[in-house]
């Protein structure tokens, strides 16, 4: 067995779905297909059932995904190892982050980390903050950058950037009523919004709740899942979002688009960990890098 067919063993095992696992690694459904039956051919047993168009684990692979588990974390405790002991920043390094940050934020900072270490190999999934969250968690992400809360006391989260929120409609969108000079009427207002689990989401939810109402009290007209869908449809006016001002700052400045005056809190962009695993040299590297482009020393 290789240790790429216990990766995706595991991403298998752990969502219970081939194609998301697939998607996950950025490998085809096919090869993740191959790899699992080659898994079983060459040792003569069955670590999945096939239950109509379903997947989950048979009893032998109960058995197997935590010494699975365990050959990983010992392959990525030997890399580190090594490259401790040759003081060479190389390897690989996956990092799962968050819509936002993945499309606006990290780019420019993947580009100026990878010419100064261009010996490390860098991958990034997207997904919201919590499904980050859970990637860093069961170690398919070496490192999570999220600009949610996150919930699990196993991870270590580090600040390295701040991002402001903004409340925005279309230009032609009517005035809005106000309950107090800055205070918009949230409640008279329809809604675009992004899933659960989502960091803007989570803002709005707060919002809510500072008004002394719920989410479900607002008129939530449409639920999108990803950014550009969701400034596209208020430029298009079908409503109001709360978003970063990453995504519309340009819109905001070219017109397209109407900030409405409200005070919303900052939130922070940080680098989650996993508390039991020790960081390697590419980890370190990275975080100290995303550190001083947060300072502005780079």
């Amino acid at each position: 067995m290789t240790l790429d067919q216990l990766r995706i063993f595991v991403a298998v095992a752990e969502r219970g779905h081939m194609t998301k696992a697939a998607e996950l690694l950025g490998i085809s459904q096919s090869a993740a297909s191959a790899a699992i039956r080659a898994l079983e051919e060459q040792h003569g047993v069955h670590l999945f059932n096939r239950v109509g168009r379903n997947i989950e684990l048979a009893q032998t692979g109960h058995r197997f995904l935590p010494e699975a588990k365990a050959v990983l974390e010992r392959a990525a405790a030997a890399r580190d190892v090594l490259e401790h002991v040759s003081h060479t920043v190389a390897g690989s390094l996956s990092i799962a982050a968050s819509l936002t940050i993945a499309s606006y934020w990290l780019p420019r900072r993947l580009a100026t980390f990878h010419e100064a270490y261009p010996a490390v190999r860098l991958s990034v999934t997207i997904g919201n903050t919590s499904q980050v969250e859970a990637s860093v968690l069961d170690g398919t992400a070496d490192l999570g950058l999220v600009e949610g809360r996150t919930e699990s006391d196993l991870l270590r989260r580090v600040k390295v950037d701040t991002d402001r929120l903004m409340l925005v409609v279309a230009s032609s969108h009517p005035e809005i009523a106000e309950t107090a000079p800055g205070r918009p009427d949230i409640t008279g207002l329809r809604w675009i919004i992004r899933e659960g689990g989502s960091g803007t989401r989570e803002v709005l939810e707060d919002l809510a709740r500072r008004e002394g109402i719920s989410l479900a009290d607002l008129r939530i007209f449409l639920v999108l899942p990803s950014n550009e869908a969701v400034r596209q449809a208020v430029e298009a006016g079908a409503g109001a979002t709360i978003i970063s001002e990453l995504v519309v700052g340009r819109a905001v400045a070219e017109g397209s688009l109407r900030a409405v005056p409200i005070e919303l809190p900052k939130r922070d962009f940080a680098m989650i960990t996993h508390r039991d695993r020790q960081a390697s040299l590419a980890q370190m590297a990275l975080k100290a890098h995303l550190a001083a482009e947060a300072n502005g020393t780079t």
